[in-house]
């Protein structure tokens, strides 16, 4: 933990430093082990003051002890450093309570800027796995936390900076993070229960939309990670979420919020080669092109799918005879080789469409 309290030390020596000119007495702080690792007289960094933080066990975070008035910065888990200032008086009890709270304060916005940094660097994989624990250490940070991650993308301009939208949503630095990760995409590391399942995770995401559909009249899409109970993973949960909002494009289009466990099928052809994806296609229609199905044929189809390839089913939503539909079904095929009825021809086909989805969704290449 040797670097993050040389920052502090620095942190700390630097607003001493500061406010020596506004008292006449000698102040400082000390560390855990009773070392003063911040002094207005700075002849005395280095020297170990025993006993003091056992006296505050008993005593409380104030304690008049050998001349000297201490207060504790933070409370109760965090309560690290200790302030001293010269004297056992009433004014050395209010300037230690002052230096304490401006302390506390200071040392919250620092290790605030520092966390956020470090869940940059881990989802971002700017970061060596083997160095994660050891700053994770540094910043007591919780390693083996449940926590989700949301990318969120918005589209347009707003009033607010994206970033500060989200941020004042989710004020509870201590367990959601909010990040940066361009102009207009916003990430939020959020703390979830290890039994937070997928329905909770896009009710999130639904309030998220809402809210800043309604209030800010911003229009966003939300790619959702799966639960991730170690910080080594939010970069693996990134890239879910990222994966989340390109699939979605390209197979659920209709949709702003979309799960990496949702995406099924689609997240596998997603990751195919274009090669592989172009000799399917023409292995599964040697008969003939899957172009040559028109508009309402292909509609039939993805009624026929939605409805379990249930024939009577599918005919009474589409308003048209049951030998209508049969008929379209034959005349598929006809064209392609492929019986619709038949589940493993109808699985065939299903791909198929996806694959076909999916290469024209790629840009051309010249």
């Amino acid at each position: 933990m040797e670097r993050v309290y040389n920052m502090s030390n620095r942190l700390y020596q630097s607003v001493i430093h500061q406010m020596r000119d506004a008292t006449d007495r000698m102040i400082g702080v000390i560390d855990e082990g009773g070392v003063v690792i911040a002094c207005s007289e700075l002849a005395k960094i280095g020297e170990t003051r025993i006993g003091i933080r056992e006296e505050m066990s008993y005593s409380g975070d104030t304690v008049v002890l050998n001349g000297y008035t201490y207060r504790a910065i933070g409370q109760g888990s965090k309560l690290d450093q200790i302030v001293f200032v010269e004297g056992d008086d009433k004014t050395a009890a209010s300037t230690a309570s002052l230096i304490a709270i401006s302390l506390s304060n200071i040392k919250n916005l620092y290790d605030e800027k520092y966390e956020c940094s470090f869940i940059k660097n881990i989802i971002l994989d700017n970061i060596l796995q083997s160095d994660i624990y050891i700053k994770g250490k540094e910043l007591r940070f919780n390693a083996e936390e449940s926590r989700v991650v949301f990318l969120i993308k918005f589209s347009g301009k707003t009033d607010m900076l994206p970033y500060e939208i989200v941020q004042n949503m989710f004020p509870d630095k201590n367990h959601d993070y909010v990040i940066s990760v361009g102009e207009s995409d916003i990430v939020l590391v959020k703390e979830v229960k290890p039994t937070t399942d997928t329905k909770e995770t896009e009710r999130i995401a639904t309030g998220i939309a809402q809210t800043l559909s309604s209030e800010f009249y911003a229009k966003v899409s939300i790619g959702i990670s799966t639960v991730v109970d170690n910080i080594k993973d939010l970069a693996r949960a990134y890239k879910e979420a990222q994966v989340a909002i390109e699939v979605g494009k390209v197979f659920d289009t209709e949709k702003n919020i979309i799960s990496y466990e949702n995406l099924g099928i689609g997240r596998l052809i997603y990751q195919l080669p274009t090669t592989l994806c172009e000799m399917f296609l023409q292995e599964v229609f040697k008969k003939g092109s899957i172009e040559s199905l028109d508009r309402e044929t292909l509609m039939t189809v993805q009624c026929f799918f939605e409805n379990n390839l249930n024939v009577s089913e599918t005919s009474r939503k589409l308003f048209v005879h049951r030998n209508t539909l049969v008929y379209r079904l034959e005349k598929i095929r006809k064209i392609t080789g492929l019986d619709l009825r038949e589940f493993e021809h109808a699985i065939t086909f299903k791909v198929a469409l996806m694959v076909k989805k999916y290469l024209t969704s790629k840009p051309v290449k010249f």
